[in-house]
């Protein structure tokens, strides 16, 4: 069990926080951080320790890698580790007056609108739908051929995420013009955009085009909606209960604000999940011996009932572990950023006001001191006896800690599970391809394309009827 250094007990002079060697004048380390970020990171927290601080441009970083340092940001007031400084490149996607636009407490209460969304009759719906839709993918591909499996996967989770999280009626549109906006909108999540996020590039006029016409879609839902008089007859989905939702004060809700807190649930519960879908496979595919494991879990869990639930889902260890593990080896989101508004005490150090503190998930998965042969993929570490995940709380990041923590973490790990359960037990894949290495151009990273992979249905026949 790691422990947690006691912090200073007398009152002293903080110690400089080492550099990171290697800037460039004004540049600072840019170019390193463009060509490779996680290497960067490692190199610094190999040579400098849990935390260090290194320029991009003009801007200020520290780095706090491993537990201790997870615990001491984690759990940062948001007074000093602010994350809406940080994150307003978001504004332009989901709009004006939500998530990372407004004042904390009104977030808090927009957060808790989602919950409804997250209960156990609302789950069992949402493994239903992740059966059926990656059950229709299933059927369309026919006995063989080949898929690009980040395109597959992305397509795949906005079906399941645009049905499950905010209505049939958007699910209808998928096809209709929905999925190209809303991929245009994921576009403009990138590196500059974080920077500058209203500069006229391109991506950004094509990322602000898309949020028109993706308003106006669910302006016409809500509006068709509003006509249908016997309250029995309305959808029961997220978006009905955002219609009939109301702040502390009373308020209703306005249909901006409706169409962006369904944009910042449809963005948690898709776009990083068709990343740790896509790595999923991948690793899978390379571990025959743990996917024979994971048809074995399959047909003992599905066999006499021939559908999938809720229930077996969660008693899917085998493939809940292997989801767990490429959390661990390829997380979506790389580095987590907050804005230090006051000092920041850690151990002998104290990071100034202005810094932007930062945490890589994709450094503090391969710690060995935490996670023994930490580059190989090894579900079974998060069996017993291993268990290394409960070292502690903070050993795993991959979808953030503290105030912050993703609230949709059980919805995106059940979404892989069951995409993976399915399409294994239909099909033999092979990769096509090398072993891809991460896109460190995007902000959520998947691996560099293309990526294909060719598969063939089994003749077994499947478990599934």
């Amino acid at each position: 069990m790691v422990q947690l250094r006691s912090a200073p007990t007398a009152m002293r002079e903080p110690r400089p926080i080492p550099d990171l060697d290697g800037g460039a004048p004004l540049l600072g380390h840019l170019w390193e951080f463009q060509r490779d970020p996680v290497a960067m990171l490692e190199r610094g927290r190999r040579e400098l320790g849990d935390l260090y601080q290194f320029k991009l441009g003009p801007r200020g970083f520290a780095l706090f890698a491993g537990p201790e340092a997870h615990d001491a940001f984690f759990n940062a007031p948001e007074d000093q580790l602010n994350a809406k400084a940080v994150y307003q490149f978001t504004v332009p996607i989901f709009g004006r007056g939500v998530a990372y636009d407004v004042a904390p407490q009104i977030m808090d209460e927009q957060l808790g609108f989602l919950y409804p969304a997250l209960r156990e009759a609302a789950m069992q719906k949402f493994a239903r739908i992740m059966f059926e839709e990656t059950s229709q993918l299933a059927d369309s591909l026919g006995d063989s051929g080949a898929i690009d499996l980040p395109e597959t996967m992305n397509q795949l989770t906005v079906n399941i995420a645009s049905r499950s999280l905010i209505g049939q009626e958007v699910r209808d549109q998928v096809d209709a013009g929905f999925a190209d906006a809303y991929h245009d909108l994921q576009k403009g999540i990138n590196t500059l955009g974080f920077f500058l996020p209203r500069l006229p590039t391109p991506a950004h006029r094509s990322r602000d085009r898309a949020r028109r016409q993706v308003a106006d879609l669910f302006s016409g839902i809500m509006t068709s909606r509003r006509q249908i008089e016997d309250a029995a007859d309305r959808p029961d989905d997220f978006m009905q209960s955002l219609m009939e939702a109301a702040y502390s004060d009373g308020r209703r809700l306005s249909e901006d604000e409706i169409t962006g807190i369904l944009l910042t649930v449809l963005f948690a519960g898709q776009h990083t999940s068709a990343v740790l879908a896509t790595w999923t496979g991948l690793e899978l595919l390379r571990a025959t011996e743990y996917v024979g494991r994971v048809r074995d879990e399959t047909r003992d869990i599905y066999g006499d009932v021939g559908e999938m639930s809720l229930e077996g889902l969660r008693q899917q260890l085998t493939m809940e572990h292997a989801v767990r593990e490429c959390e661990r080896l390829h997380p979506p989101l790389i580095i987590l950023i907050r804005k230090v508004l006051k000092p920041m005490p850690f151990g002998d150090y104290e990071v100034p006001a202005g810094a932007l503190a930062m945490v890589s998930p994709a450094v503090s998965h391969r710690l060995p001191e935490l996670f023994a042969e930490p580059d190989r993929f090894n579900p079974d570490r998060f069996a017993a006896p291993a268990r290394e995940d409960k070292q502690h709380p903070y050993a795993l990041i991959g979808f953030g800690g503290g105030k912050h923590r993703c609230m949709g973490k059980h919805f995106a790990e059940m979404q892989v599970k069951a995409i993976w359960t399915v399409l294994l037990d239909r099909f033999e894949f092979d990769i096509d391809t090398e072993f891809p290495s991460p896109n460190y151009g995007s902000w959520v990273t998947g691996p560099v394309t293309p990526c294909r992979l060719r598969y063939r249905r089994r003749a077994q026949g499947s478990v599934f009827r």
